[in-house]
């Protein structure tokens, strides 16, 4: 993968390809492989290569496809680009990062390891062990890039744990133990440069940790069955002028939204630190919530969760009404992740 903007000559290509959709069938539309891999590339760019559950023991996939705009076409003239084989168990966290405009993957495994891949040579540069039990999630930490300039990781595990890893260093650079029980989903703070953490955890709870500090904040308590996802919510307008006078962390109008194996989603206000609202229609785990955000162009922006469950849906809710606004059927097995499309 090479660095791409979103050019004038890109845009003449995307422009070109929707009035060929227009009036050809998807299959017939005529674009040179050139345009095809500048398109796949932009694309790689905007989704920041996010993926979900990849249930292949050892590999992480990444597909491309000739047409991104027909979902059937994508998925019947999808191509194997690159594999990246390590891990001996089910690979059931990923995430990206650049490091000197490199490109680098990280995953979490049922085989206790996180690894680092380059994205270029798919080669595994790191390897690490430590945790004692399955790891759930890995995220890239961008408190520790935003405000002390090195590139860390983050995992949490069946262990107890959620472990902090130095990419420079090749080393744990700090450990989150104050768990008796399995840590599922992590999300960083969307405000204050990601400093804070939330988890979720088997024990039905949800932990607010402050990553510079290494101290609960709060424990969050309502679900009836352990949670398994968690998401910050992203800037409310409506809420700017809030004054900034709570005893916590600074979050005004923000809110942590998680999901779990009650079936339900729940919405937390991180400034009162209560229950707001409980969204019931799942029926099964929650897998995945995800808040949307005004960049979107959705209808309601931050108003709006997007949810993938084991019952085989995905869902919008409204949070203004409370009330689920759509259902996608189709799956026909769990769905583990759900993300936004960027346009």
């Amino acid at each position: 993968f090479k660095t791409f903007s979103y050019t004038t000559e890109t845009k003449k290509i995307v422009e070109r390809m929707t009035t060929l959709n227009n009036g050809q069938n998807s299959t017939q539309l005529a674009l040179s492989e050139e345009d095809i891999q500048m398109i796949i590339q932009y694309w790689i760019r905007i989704f920041h290569i996010k993926f979900g559950w990849i249930n292949d023991l050892n590999v992480l996939v990444i597909n491309y496809s000739k047409n991104i705009f027909m979902l059937d076409t994508f998925r019947s003239m999808s191509k194997l680009l690159k594999i990246f084989s390590g891990h001996t168990c089910c690979v059931c966290g990923i995430d990206y990062f650049t490091i000197d405009d490199r490109q680098f993957l990280c995953s979490g495994s049922y085989d206790c390891t996180v690894c680092v891949w380059d994205v270029e040579t798919n080669k595994q540069i790191h390897l690490f062990h430590e945790h004692l039990d399955r790891v759930n999630c890995v995220k890239f930490s961008p408190y520790h890039y935003l405000k002390h300039h090195c590139n860390v990781i983050c995992s949490s595990s069946d262990d107890g744990t959620i472990r902090f890893w130095d990419i420079k260093h090749n080393r744990q650079l700090q450990l989150l133990n104050g768990y008796t029980t399995y840590v599922y989903g992590i999300e960083f703070s969307s405000f204050n440069s990601g400093r804070y953490l939330c988890s979720g955890l088997h024990c039905k709870i949800i932990r607010l940790w402050d990553i510079e500090t290494s101290e609960i904040l709060h424990n969050f308590s309502g679900h009836e069955n352990g949670v398994w996802c968690v998401d910050f919510s992203h800037n409310n307008n409506d809420n700017s002028n809030k004054s900034n006078n709570i005893g916590l962390i600074g979050g005004n109008g923000y809110t942590i939204c998680s999901g779990s194996w009650d079936r339900t989603i729940r919405i937390w206000d991180i400034e009162t630190t209560k229950q707001s609202i409980i969204f019931n229609g799942h029926g099964h785990v929650v897998s995945r919530v995800k808040y949307g955000s005004n960049e979107l162009g959705i209808s309601g922006g931050t108003n709006t969760i997007l949810s993938g469950s084991f019952d085989e849906s995905v869902r919008l809710w409204d949070i203004r009404s409370g009330q689920q606004s759509q259902i996608f059927n189709g799956h026909t097995s769990y769905v583990y992740d759900v993300e936004y499309s960027p346009l």
